[in-house]
């Protein structure tokens, strides 16, 4: 699989196999870090404690 920047990706395949329905895999899995923001903020978390958290190295 390839990512939106043209690099390859490992996938690891679908242990169910159904010939009728095989698996399609149409997007590559995010990158490492992509959605912490969206995540933080999903927790609570506003502007100030995410930067303390970047500029201390913890994200």
């Amino acid at each position: 699989m390839t990512d939106a920047e043209g690099r390859q990706v490992p996938m690891v395949g679908c242990p169910i196999k159904l010939s009728g329905t095989p698996v399609e895999y149409n997007l590559a899995p995010p990158d490492l870090g992509e959605h912490t923001e969206q995540i933080l903020r999903a927790l609570g978390y506003v502007d100030s404690d995410i930067v303390a958290l970047r500029n201390n190295g913890t994200v």
